[in-house]
């Protein structure tokens, strides 16, 4: 009784306002929220800036002490020197007798264990080439010496193997590229004359076979230059290929897609523009044009990649290869790398470590420290089908920025502080995104791509908003079904014919931004369109319009953000969901999630999303609004609201300008 007591001056306020105004769910809603956040704040500030209590769960606290960026600082180069001997030390144990191959896991991937593991012993150099080309420390190039030699001799039980066309072993030809250019006196001069000649007789099978055209070109770029750099013969003629390819991807303001598809997610700023920035200053002497564009575009591209991270380091996470995570930053490190000042030297230097800071809390590593497959924890659910063991270690890419000295500019810079950033478009036509940083919280929202070629495409490419706090799920699997949280659609929609088998939103056709409001359209069948547009408004809130024009019925659910559920055992998810009138209110001790039908008139519900769907948290809930849809032409107006906020109260918004304005041409 003693937490009522407390609580009993404030009655006469906000709740018996709610009471008055007819506002039942939104008295219901404040007043859990009050109720319990005593009991969270034991385990936070005591300010009511308690986290998850998944992050408090005991097995939780021990994964997150294997993270091998876990307790550091991340203010220093040498902070960023210790991380990369950290990373390292794990992984160390599992390299083959011979050395070239790297045995993590047992897990798979589309290409064979041979490539798989070559992937292991290739992508660490990543973070291993920089650390030494600036100065660092690296006890291990015998390893890498003996594995340079076992896997490119083909009498060799640990030979990589030859390419068969199109090839995994492509892409992790480009590390090796890049070791032969910033240390061939560690990485080629130490090998036996055969050995060297066995390497390089590897590396040109890469100008036999055609490369996808996208960011693959810059692999052979990076093999060939590198070669040129080690006095073995290359190919001229691919390199003025691949540069001239590579500038057929540029579409403008700094943007690239990735290949000739409409495709904008995080391989522009860690493909494109980070092997761009590598070779702005790598072959300024070879290719001084392209040297000079690369720089250029990177400057431009910065001011929007800035609204791609919140205020704690977090990054929205989007589209496909998640697993990556920290190479999220490797775009700042690659603009020190390459001297190029895309924004004030702190404000980058803030965005990489700060973002290092954030890695540094999650279980993002086995038992071991070995970095897992997953996203904030470990989980195969969300991969790709071309994620392997040794995958996740691209992210050392961000560690780029330890080849420039103690004394560079970077380094020496003090960190930005990250400010709050009005909405603003982010992006090129025809794929855009409208992009805001409130309260620290970043929120993309997102006119649609298809990204049809990458598992799990509808939720990473599709869904309408994105956030780096409440991060997006993946279904857990397609199967019809009225269990809803199988299926786990968060910030989209569905439709069905049949209340069972689901179809999300996704392979959107057409995008961009018009009116100021980000834009899709969405045919899931003939017969069925269906447009919506998007914008912000006050803090936490965003708003869309959908126009439905369909010639058949159809069952519909819109959705806003997932939110973690792991506290249930204190207060159950029946207790935390208040209902009324077209809208759902999720309170829950991370933040709160709501969507309000603006109309009224759509039934609400929270979902329980089935578990390890979600990127960040294994256990979540959804609130959801769900109609029959006739036949005919409709407008649906919805209202979403989450924030990471345990004292944020709810009222129904105003809608803003740009919304009621667009309406109005359809009445």
């Amino acid at each position: 009784m003693w937490r009522f007591h407390i609580m009993m001056p404030m009655f006469t306020g906000y709740y018996s306002r709610c009471i008055r105004r007819n506002r039942p769910v939104l008295f219901i809603c404040a007043l859990y929220r009050n109720l319990y956040s005593l009991d969270y704040d034991l385990r936070g500030d005591g300010m009511g800036n308690s986290k998850s209590g998944w992050y408090a769960d005991p097995s939780v606290v021990r994964l997150t002490a294997n993270n091998p960026l876990h307790n550091n600082p991340f203010k220093t180069r040498h902070d960023m020197q210790q991380a990369m001997a950290d990373l390292f030390a794990p992984i160390r144990p599992h390299y083959s007798t011979g050395g070239a191959r790297l045995q993590l896991n047992t897990s798979a991937a589309i290409y064979d264990i041979a490539a798989a593991e070559l992937e292991g012993f290739s992508r660490p150099l990543w973070g291993i080439v920089p650390l030494v080309a600036g100065g660092g420390e690296f006890a291990d190039f015998d390893i890498y010496l003996n594995g340079l030699t076992a896997g490119t001799d083909p009498q060799n039980r640990e030979y990589w193997g030859a390419l068969k066309g199109t090839d995994q072993r492509m892409v992790e030809m480009a590390a090796i590229g890049f070791a032969l250019l910033m240390i061939p006196e560690k990485i080629y001069a130490p090998l036996s004359p055969v050995a060297q000649n066995n390497l390089a007789d590897w590396l040109r099978l890469i100008n036999q076979y055609p490369t996808p055209d996208n960011n693959w070109r810059f692999f052979r770029i990076l093999v060939n230059l590198g070669l040129q750099n080690v006095g073995q013969g290359f190919s001229s003629s691919h390199l003025t290929d691949d540069f001239a390819a590579l500038d057929r991807f540029y579409t403008s303001d700094g943007w690239y897609t990735d290949g000739m598809v409409n495709q904008m997610d995080y391989y522009i700023p860690f493909a494109m523009h980070f092997y761009g920035l590598l070779l702005s200053k790598l072959a300024v002497n070879s290719f001084p044009f392209e040297a000079e564009k690369y720089r250029d575009r990177a400057r431009l591209f910065a001011q929007d990649f800035q609204y791609f991270f919140g205020a704690d380091g977090a990054a929205v996470p989007y589209g496909r290869s998640m697993t990556y995570r920290f190479a999220q930053s490797a775009f700042w490190s690659a603009a020190a790398f390459a001297d190029v000042e895309a924004m004030p030297w702190g404000d980058m230097k803030g965005h990489l470590l700060r973002n290092f800071r954030w890695w540094g809390e999650q279980p993002i590593a086995e038992r071991d420290g070995v970095l897992s497959i997953g996203y904030a924890y470990p989980n195969l659910i969300m991969s790709e089908q071309y994620n392997a063991p040794g995958s996740p270690y691209w992210a050392l890419k961000s560690f780029a920025a330890l080849a420039v000295p103690e004394d560079h500019a970077f380094w020496q810079a003090e960190e930005s502080v990250a400010q709050d950033l009005p909405a603003k478009p982010v992006g090129t036509q025809p794929v855009g995104f409208l992009a805001r940083r409130a309260k620290g919280e970043v929120v993309l929202l997102n006119g649609g791509q298809t990204g049809k070629f990458h598992r799990h495409n509808a939720a990473k490419y599709g869904k309408f908003a994105y956030s780096s706090e409440f991060t997006f799920s993946v279904s857990s699997d397609n199967a019809p079904c009225e269990e809803m949280g199988r299926h786990a659609f968060d910030s989209t929609m569905a439709m069905s014919f049949d209340g069972k088998a689901w179809q999300a939103r996704a392979l959107v056709e057409t995008s961009g931004i018009e009116q100021d409001l980000v834009y899709g359209l969405w045919q899931p069948k003939d017969g069925i369109k269906i447009e919506t547009w998007q914008s912000f408004g006050e803090d936490g809130w965003h708003f869309r319009v959908h126009k439905i024009d369909t010639d058949v019925e159809f069952d519909m659910i819109e959705t806003g953000f997932a939110i973690d559920r792991t506290d249930e055992q204190i207060l159950s998810l029946a207790e935390r969901v208040k209902i009324a009138d077209g809208s759902v209110c999720l309170y829950m001790p991370f933040g709160m999630s709501a969507i309000m039908d603006m109309d009224g008139d759509r039934t609400a519900d929270a979902i329980q999303a089935w578990p390890n769907t979600n990127l960040r948290f294994p256990r979540t809930a959804i609130p959801q609004l769900s109609a029959k849809v006739g036949m005919g032409k409709r407008l649906y107006v919805t209202a979403i609201f989450a924030m990471p906020d345990e004292n944020m109260l709810l009222s129904k918004p105003a809608l803003p300008e740009s919304i009621n304005n667009l309406i109005s041409q359809f009445k």
